[in-house]
């Protein structure tokens, strides 16, 4: 039988946008990536989880061609001064990795912390609409 090939799958998940990429173990060849703007039509609907399950299983299959076996994932918000939630299509991409068939190692957060950089962007009573 042919070796397990364990791949990485790193999830950017921010309120606009959705980005599965799937690399090696070192992170150094990439072997599939996929974004929500990849499968849906309009802007509005990039980062909702429809689009990212859609993301993901494209991605997935494209990995199983290659001949990956399993994948650790890393979840990654915007993080930094902005927000350390990942958005909503985080959740969804990873129940369609694992759905596709592929094994799912560990999964880790690996959201940028912010140690006083710039100031938060809006304000001291915040961004007024």
């Amino acid at each position: 039988m042919a070796k397990e090939i364990w791949a990485v799958a790193h999830i950017y998940a921010s309120f606009n946008n959705t980005i599965i990429h799937i690399t090696d173990a070192t992170g150094a060849e990439t072997i599939s990536r996929w974004s929500g703007g990849r499968v849906v039509r309009a802007d509005r609907e990039e980062s909702s989880p429809y689009a990212a399950m859609k993301a993901a299983a494209g991605a997935a299959e494209e990995a199983k061609e290659k001949g990956v076996f399993g994948v650790h994932i890393k979840v990654r918000a915007q993080g930094g001064n902005r927000s350390k939630n990942p958005g909503p299509g985080a959740q969804a991409a990873i129940r369609s990795l694992a759905r596709t068939g592929l094994k799912i190692g560990r999964i880790q957060d690996v959201t940028p912390l912010a140690h006083d950089g710039t100031k938060k962007p809006g304000g001291r009573r915040g961004r007024r609409i």
